[in-house]
Formats: structure tokens, sequence, C-alpha cells
């Protein structure tokens, strides 16, 4: 039995439909099991990581563990690992991926600390968050981002999945960090152009300056510290952000998924 947390996520449901492809039982956890819609024979049960006395029935006879390190709808630092930890310490899980940023975290270290098998799967951004400009594509054929020029590796949700699949269920991988990234670093005019093309309609990209950035992110409700961090991001992101790596190449033995597979797999969203 594999325990997918996060399961109805942009990764945890790929990797939920991958264990599955590949004949696994799998149990997610949900804080809401009853708008899952996970395939059939999966076990979802309630549970929230932020609360880990609800997570120890879901750990009854699991063997590995797919975990997320944030918690709740607004993406917060998870900050109940080490409880976690010892709950799947307690109920034998052997294995655990940690799905996480390019920089080792709390939630890291503490799987680390707890003498689990684990591998930490690290993903740029995804090229899924694309879906963010949807409404203004298909409502008006433009794109308003920030700092349009700056290139990032951007990966496909499956493939992020992948590399997570493959840890859990092949052996080699254990005590390894495993950046992951798409085959080519674009930046924001280049993802625009290639919806445009998957659409066969031209898009307008709209530039916003840093202070529009912030008004955008202070709007989503990100505090003024996350506000922040994100614009220092875009003007000056480290090269992780944008440095192409073989990585799910290696760990799955195929190349990683083009943008232009991603914007071709959901122009419905576009259009």
């Amino acid at each position: 039995m594999i325990l997918v947390t996060g399961a109805t996520g942009t990764v945890g449901r790929q990797v939920v439909h991958q264990l599955v492809q590949a004949g696994r039982r799998v149990r997610a956890l949900s804080r809401n099991p009853a708008a899952a819609n996970l395939p059939a024979g999966v076990e979802v049960l309630a549970g929230d990581l932020a609360v880990p006395e609800t997570v120890a029935p879901a750990l009854a006879g699991v063997e590995a563990m797919h975990l997320i390190s944030f918690a709740g709808e607004g993406y917060a630092p998870l900050e109940t690992a080490p409880e976690i930890v010892e709950l799947s310490t307690r109920a034998g899980v052997g294995k655990v991926t940690v799905l996480t940023g390019y920089q080792v975290g709390p939630v890291e270290r503490a799987v680390e600390a707890g003498g689990l098998e684990w591998i930490h799967v690290q993903p740029v951004e995804f090229m899924a968050n694309a879906l963010g400009w949807a409404e203004s594509i298909r409502t008006e054929g433009v794109v308003r981002a920030g700092f349009p020029d700056q290139p990032s590796a951007k990966v496909h949700e499956a493939d992020i999945a992948a590399v997570v699949v493959a840890a859990l269920l092949e052996d080699g991988h254990a005590g390894k960090s495993y950046p992951v990234t798409g085959p080519e670093a674009l930046t924001a005019t280049d993802t625009v152009r290639t919806i445009g093309a998957a659409i066969g309609r031209d898009l307008r990209l709209i530039e916003l300056t840093e202070d529009q950035v912030r008004d955008q992110l202070r709007a989503a409700g990100q505090p003024d510290e996350v506000v922040e961090s994100l614009v220092g991001f875009g003007t000056n992101p480290p090269p992780e952000v944008y440095t192409v790596l073989p990585t799910v190449e290696e760990v799955t033995g195929r190349p990683a998924r083009t943008f232009t597979q991603w914007a071709t797999e959901h122009a419905g969203a576009f259009r």
C-alpha cells in the first residue's frame, strides 16, 4: 500500500494515476474525500497534514508514502512534519518521497532525521501554472505578467510525478535529492506564444511593473513577506530556476515533456 498526500493536487493526482497504472494499491489522503474524483480502486481517506492525529489512520499498513511540504489552501509551509514522521515510523512506513522546492526546508530535514528511507523531488516552476492565464486568454486574448523575459525551466506535472513514482517503486533512490526541470528554459513571452500556436490564436502579453505584480499578489491574499520574496525571485532568479537538467530522463528512462506538448494537451482550457 502506498499513501499519497496532496492526492488531489496538480502533482499528487498524477502520482495517484501513475501508481494505479503500475498496478499498485493506492491510498489517498484528502481533506475532502467526497470531492476527490480519483480512479476506481483508490482508497480515499479523510485527513489533514496540519492535524497529525487525523493522518494516523491512513498510515496503517502503508509501506511507502508521498509527502507534500505544505498544508492547506494557501500552501502554507507544513509545520507538523516531525509529528507526521514519528507517526509514519511508528506505523512501519519504510520509504517517503517529499515534494519540495529547490532548497531544503524543515520538512525535508524532519524526514531525514526520522530514520525513513527518503527521496526529495525538487521541481522548478510547474507548466500547469500557465492555467492561471486561462480566463484572460479565453475572454481577452491577453496575458498580464511580470518579468516576461526571465527564463524558467518549467516542468510538466506528469514528469514530476513520474520521478516520484520511480523513486517509490524502484530501489537505488534512497537518500537522493532530484531537482526536476523541463527540457528547455522558456520565458513568459515564449510560453504565451506556444499557447497561442496550440489554440490557433494570436495572443498579446502585457508586461506588469513590479508594483503591479505586488498589487496582483496582495489581491491574491499573499502576505507582504511572500510578495517581496516573489518579486525578488522575478527580478533576480537563482540559476536553479532556469538551468535545464537531465533528471527526468535519468530517473525515468525517457525525455522530459516539452511545453509544446503540455500546451497541446491543455488547449481546451484556453479556448
